[in-house]
């Protein structure tokens, strides 16, 4: 049984057949599904979703393309909507220097505000981070020293260095399909050597499918594929695999434990 720890149920080409997506999740062996906020507008209809669905958490967050437009957001409307039974993570917040669809300073303040919400609250961070390695790794540095939080690096697509940082910081590193690209080498290189109870899998759907999904719209069913594609990689059985990322989210997530 797998656990998609970073899905998007509510976004287009999912949400549109939400029932079914859940059910081929479900018939897959996914027993459990992340869904992952990254605008204040989506907040009530995730929340929603993990009401109705025992198996769908939810988490409240803004992804950093998002941070100009949410400058109002901050720590404190953060911990509040944390409050909700079913949220069990901030994020996705972080730094995006790829597309800078966002002021990076406003980035950065942003990322700050959710770290002081998952410090407070004790739930975990979810950080993005594209071409921004430096800047994450000082900002999760500086912060950890100002007080302990817990977290993971999701679709982890950085350096084995940037790795080595998160997991010496005490984070959890999230694979999604990408690992499974033929161009993805390092990435594979990495995900061979991470510490087995540290790793997450995820779809990042409707986003990344994985070979043998390639092109199509991600769904939370393909997280299986993903894994067992780095259990391959990595040489132990699917089911162990399976297993041991299942028992990391939940020790990660610690509200989402039965």
């Amino acid at each position: 049984m797998y656990i998609d720890s970073h899905c998007h149920l509510n976004y287009k080409g999912l949400v549109e057949q939400q029932a079914d997506v859940l059910s081929r999740a479900r018939f897959s062996g996914v027993n459990k599904m992340l869904n992952i906020a990254t605008r204040e507008s989506e907040w009530d209809d995730i929340l929603h979703l993990a009401e109705q669905e025992p198996d769908v958490w939810a988490t409240v967050g803004i992804h950093p393309h998002e941070a100009d437009s949410h400058t109002g957001v901050d720590s404190a409307k953060l911990i509040a909507r944390a409050e909700h039974p079913r949220v069990i993570g901030i994020g996705e917040t972080g730094l995006d220097y790829y597309y800078d669809h966002s002021d990076r300073a406003q980035q950065r303040a942003s990322f700050t505000e959710h770290i002081v919400a998952a410090r407070e609250t004790g739930l975990p961070l979810i950080v993005h981070t594209r071409d921004a390695e430096e800047d994450t790794a000082a900002i999760l540095t500086a912060e950890m020293r100002a007080g302990a939080f817990s977290g993971v690096i999701h679709c982890f697509t950085a350096s084995a260095d940037f790795a080595r940082i998160a997991l010496d910081l005490g984070l959890y590193i999230s694979l999604s399909g990408i690992v499974t690209f033929k161009n993805a080498k390092d990435l594979q290189e990495v995900a061979g050597w991470l510490p087995s109870d540290r790793l997450l899998l995820e779809t990042d759907s409707p986003f990344l499918a994985p070979v043998p999904h390639r092109g199509k719209t991600g769904e939370p069913a393909f997280v299986a594929d993903t894994g067992k594609f780095v259990a391959n990689l990595r040489g132990v059985g699917e089911e162990s695999l399976a297993h041991q990322t299942t028992e990391n989210f939940y020790r990660l997530f610690k509200k989402a434990k039965p």
